[in-house]
């Protein structure tokens, strides 16, 4: 009797590590098959990649394709960097822009399951300068005129890019010029967020506060607020409670000085063909993300990542904020982030969540993928969503700005979505 007793407990015991083992493996490579995907046809996606290498629109990317948490498809296409006859690889970083976005977002929610804050705050609550903000409003009979915003910004207001806040491009373009303040880009600043951030409230908005997606600058300024709550600059706290825990060991906001080599190369897409962008160049251009002043952490648009740390992040969220065992953020917090907060249409079929933009009506949206996706992309032409429905995660790294007319975001879509088999 002991002995069978002892044989149970060291099956139960076997079993055990097993479970543990496989839950702690998350995101290894399996063959396409075992997670209801064709090799076969998958090689559609292959070959059609290679191609836009070949013509000579795109220079390199990394295409990873996750379903039901195993990689089932991760290529490397083209040149890290042409000129030098450098390999893309499947460990190239990349310059990921606006997906920096959604780790700051999630970064936010923690604070609000910790207490720190709720998003219905009015961000003037923590950030002073922003309690009152101030509207242009464009004139027939001239430019503009500056009113009084009719409520403070609140913090859900900047997750939903509905605070009325631009990249300085709009209706008061010449105030925004002036302070200096225009477009996604930070990297070459030489000051901290919070200085550009604070001086963003002394500046007209496009709207009145949620009454219309304007997109802009609206989780730069929730990076300096995670900042002021927290007590840590953005880059320690988004390392501390994010990218360790989940094992994103390649994700900077400026590159260690021994991964240099592995930043792919930023090129332009021009009619003569592909063109290698200005060093460092503004938002065209290499970037100063390794030699620079490495002082403003963007919360908007700052983030170098690789293909895998990005896939790791965005499988927590597809496994309702777990991963490799580690509780990021909570299940309910991860529906209301990829819930449609929009009260008022965004794109056919499309709304915006905490972070995320959302599908609402598949048929009105008009391309392949499912209802309860959740996507964003990046200005350098990278993009990535999360198919739950599907139990899926796309990840696509290139670095094309601008990129042109090249269709690969379609056909990218096309190609996984058709290697379906069940």
């Amino acid at each position: 009797m002991k002995a069978f007793q002892k044989i149970q407990y060291a099956t139960l015991a076997f079993a055990l590590l097993l479970l543990f083992s496989t839950n702690a493996q998350e995101l290894t490579k399996t063959s396409p098959e075992d997670v209801g995907l064709s090799s076969e046809r998958l090689n559609y996606l292959t070959q059609i990649f290679q191609d836009y290498i070949n013509d000579d629109e795109l220079s390199g990317a990394t295409i990873l394709v996750a379903r039901k948490g195993k990689i089932a498809y991760f290529e490397s296409f083209g040149k890290n960097d042409i000129e030098n006859n450098v390999p893309m690889t499947k460990g190239s970083i990349f310059r990921i822009a606006s997906q920096t976005k959604a780790i700051v977002s999630t970064g936010i929610m923690m604070l609000q399951e910790r207490g720190k804050l709720l998003i219905t705050d009015p961000v003037g609550k923590y950030m002073p300068a922003f309690m009152e903000t101030k509207v242009a409003v464009a004139k027939d009979d001239g430019p503009y005129e500056i009113v009084e915003a009719d409520r403070p910004i609140t913090i859900r207001d900047l997750l939903t890019h509905t605070s009325g806040v631009s990249y300085g491009y709009g209706i008061a373009a010449d105030l925004w010029q002036e302070a200096k303040i225009q477009g996604w880009y930070f990297a070459d600043r030489d000051e901290p967020i919070q200085a550009t951030v604070n001086r963003m409230a002394e500046l007209p908005f496009e709207s009145q506060p949620r009454t219309k997606f304007v997109y802009g600058y609206n989780t730069d300024i929730l990076g300096a607020l995670i900042e002021v709550v927290s007590g840590e600059s953005l880059d320690v706290f988004l390392k501390k409670n994010i990218l360790d825990p989940l094992g994103m060991v390649d994700t900077h906001f400026y590159l260690p000085l021994e991964k240099r080599e592995r930043l792919a190369t930023v090129y332009s897409a021009t009619e003569n063909g592909l063109e290698r962008a200005p060093n460092p160049g503004g938002m065209v251009g290499q970037g100063a993300y390794v030699d620079g002043p490495r002082k403003s952490f963007s919360g908007g648009a700052g983030l170098l990542s690789t293909s895998m740390d990005y896939a790791r992040f965005l499988q927590m969220m597809l496994n309702k904020g777990e991963f490799d065992g580690k509780r990021i953020i909570s299940r309910k917090t991860v529906e209301l982030m990829t819930t449609n907060h929009l009260p008022f249409p965004r794109d056919e079929g499309q709304g915006f969540g905490l972070g995320f933009s959302t599908v609402e009506d598949l048929g009105l949206r008009g391309e392949l993928g499912s209802e309860g996706e959740f996507a964003w992309g990046g200005a350098y032409h990278s993009s990535y969503w999360v198919d739950p429905k599907e139990e899926m995660v796309v990840v696509y790294f290139t670095q094309l700005i601008p990129a042109g007319d090249i269709d690969d975001h379609g056909k990218l879509r096309a190609l996984i979505y058709q290697a379906i088999m069940h």
